[in-house]
């Protein structure tokens, strides 16, 4: 045998201080990327909004600065400023520098935190190329600097402060560290203070980008009730009365609201301690089951189920549901640092209780809102009946076997769902082009004829008798509803290959419906795609010769055509400016493509479908919140809402970028 290595104390690392945080950034922060980078805002905001929560801050701003950093200013109790008995620092400094070191621990400081581990501010130190905080207590300012999350400028105390008591924090993050942009997004830091705003009634958040000179105020006075009619905003509602109740149970309080909408889609907000727990948790299963008891018993006590009829399921009850749900309690059990899912079990108990006496007081006092709720919830019922049997013949067994695979699919060759590749294209006329041009080992063809079902304002039942959307359906090898499964996915790319005019893009915009709707793990998990067909050919030459050069829209036509005249100029070639400019550029001929169906095989794989040199935008759900919204404006009943959203944009457009 080989002699073992030497392994010994020397082999072993003691990371010391920050350390750690700057080697595996990822276990703190969940990534180094976009969303990592935004984090280290809301861990140093979460700490004034625990201030808020605590009663001792109603403002905080936040400013994006114009030399790259960000500053969170509160008007909170500003931290401790006394030397800290066990570290010999300021306690400033050592909350800043120590993990693990907060107000968030045992009975003192915060009673309700977002920031259980306390090692957020001590973190975004580590991870900042330069940190600056100042406290404001007692008439004086405790300051004290940091690079890299060691101190740079020791701790002092100055006469005087600009307001009475409070926090700012400054901090740059390192581009060693966060490689991919040190950028920050406005509309990202928008987007958080508008939802904390809502989730602590009476706190005033000021979001200031020094950059562009942008500045939006949040406050709102209803709290989840505000949040929940904004989420409803743009869909028809069943009542303008939204429920609400605020209840204190031991040492935890549980808020929520709630309002129907006469759409098939629920929307979930639930919160533990200002912290969204996307995953659910206790919290959710206290309200569902509080909800469905509550709206059962209510539909049985007035005869609105009647002795036969079976209960309402859960999936009944939430079509068309909207709830925030916040529950605040001094122990929060999240798993993980990133908080998605709570799992304290009294919590359960505690938002039953709370569901089932409030919610059961609201349905006795608003017949009329029950009696549609009830009415609504029914349908639903009825809907999925109808649709168990429509599902049952469109779902696939087993992911590849080939079985009840739709006729009008082309598929692949290959069962490596990691290659494979579903072109959905519109008409059969590109379909044809598309079959004879693509390699048939990794890509399939999914023709489409006209415009699919409208899934907006479609239950599953009659999405199910829809031809063209069984077909897809078919073909994905997912499944639909209860019964969807994104292991059985078919293809690792799902792309929209439609025409660059109006009706091409309202063909996708319907399939990203779909999807949204139905299948939107399949977009997050980023397998849905839109394919960008050039829409001019410059050519030059004939025959053999014969060359193509394809543009996929009117400035890169107009900057080849300058780049091809100057280039001639330079040459010294004549250029005569009453010619046609693409001849001038020294093309032949000028080809101007309406549809996917005017090219031959040839070139629908030269432009569109060849990995080398395709183009596809990849679609995501960065703010469920926010696609929600605008599914709803653009794909809902509402006329009005669209009318205003086209009148709004028509200011934007220049005419001489459209062809008529």
């Amino acid at each position: 045998m080989p002699k073992a290595q030497e392994y010994d104390s020397s082999e072993i690392r003691v990371l010391e201080g920050l350390e750690p945080v700057r080697i595996r950034p990822g276990m703190y922060i969940g990534s180094t990327g976009y969303d990592g980078l935004h984090h280290l805002i809301k861990e140093i905001a979460d700490n004034s909004i625990d201030e808020a929560i605590a009663g001792f801050a109603d403002k905080i701003t936040i400013t994006i600065l114009s030399d790259g950093g960000v500053r969170v200013d509160d008007n909170g109790r500003g931290i401790p400023v006394d030397k800290h008995p066990k570290t010999g620092l300021s306690t400033l400094e050592t909350v800043l520098t120590v993990l693990h070191a907060g107000g968030k621990f045992g009975d003192g400081g915060y009673k309700v935190s977002s920031g259980l581990h306390g090692v957020g501010s001590s973190v975004v130190n580590a991870l900042s190329t330069r940190m600056i905080a100042e406290v404001y207590r007692d008439g004086k300012t405790h300051h004290v600097e940091f690079e890299v999350g060691k101190t740079s400028k020791p701790f002092s105390v100055s006469q005087g402060c600009p307001r009475e008591h409070g926090t700012s924090i400054t901090f740059y993050p390192d581009p060693t560290i966060f490689k991919e942009t040190t950028t920050f997004d406005y509309d990202w830091v928008s987007n958080y203070a508008r939802h904390q705003a809502y989730l602590t009634k009476g706190i005033l958040i000021e979001v200031n980008d020094e950059r562009t000179g942008a500045k939006e105020s949040f406050y709102f006075e209803g709290g989840i009730k505000s949040y929940v009619k904004r989420l409803n905003n743009g869909k028809e509602v069943i009542s303008d009365d939204i429920f609400y109740v605020e209840k204190k149970i031991e040492d935890s309080e549980v808020e929520i609201a709630l309002q129907y909408n006469d759409t098939f889609a629920e929307i979930m907000k639930p919160f533990a301690n200002n912290v969204l727990t996307p995953d659910g948790g206790m919290h959710v299963v206290g309200f569902r089951t509080g909800l469905n008891r509550t709206i059962n018993d209510y539909a049985r006590k007035n005869g609105l189920l009647k002795e036969k009829e079976d209960n309402l399921t859960g999936d009944d009850i939430k079509e068309g549901l909207t709830a925030v749900i916040l529950v605040k309690l001094p122990d929060p059990q999240f798993e993980g640092q990133t908080k998605n899912k709570l799992g304290n079990p009294e919590v359960r108990g505690y938002v039953d209780k709370v569901m089932t006496e409030y919610f059961g007081y609201y349905l006795e006092e608003n017949p009329a809102v029950a009696k549609k709720i009830v009415q609504k919830a029914t349908l639903a019922a009825r809907a999925r009946k109808a649709a168990r049997a429509a599902r049952d013949n469109v779902i696939r067994k087993g992911a590849f076997d080939g079985l009840n695979l739709p006729s009008k699919l082309a598929d692949c060759s290959s069962r490596d769902r990691n290659e494979c590749e579903l072109f959905i294209v519109e008409g059969n006329s590109a379909a044809g082009s598309a079959k004879e041009g693509r390699n048939p080992k990794i890509q399939a063809i999914l023709p489409l004829r006209g415009k699919v079902l409208n899934t907006e304002r479609a239950r599953l039942d009659k999405m199910l008798a829809n031809q063209e959307l069984v077909s897809l359906i078919k073909g994905l090898g997912v499944g639909i509803g209860e019964q969807f499964d994104i292991n059985g996915l078919r293809y690792d790319k799902i792309v929209f290959m439609t025409d660059a005019d109006v009706d091409g893009l309202h063909i996708a915009t319907l399939l990203m419906t779909f999807f949204f709707r139905y299948m939107p793990q399949v977009i997050e998990e980023g397998h849905v795609y839109l394919a960008k067909p050039p829409l001019f050919g410059l050519i030059k030459g004939t025959g053999n010769t014969r060359k193509i050069d394809y543009l996929y829209d009117e400035a890169a036509l107009e900057a080849k055509l300058t780049e091809k005249i100057e280039e001639k100029k330079k040459a010294g070639t004549k250029v005569d400016e009453n010619q046609e400019r693409f001849k001038q550029a020294g093309y032949t001929a000028q080809q101007r493509f309406k549809g996917l169906g005017e090219m031959d095989a040839k070139q629908l794989w030269e432009t569109t479908m060849d990995p080398e040199n395709r183009v596809l935008v990849q679609v995501h759900i960065e703010d469920a919140e926010k696609a929600d919204a605008v599914f709803a404006k653009l794909m809902g009943d509402q006329v009005d809402l669209r009318k205003n959203f086209i009148q709004a944009g028509a200011a934007k457009v220049d005419l001489d970028d459209l062809d008529f």
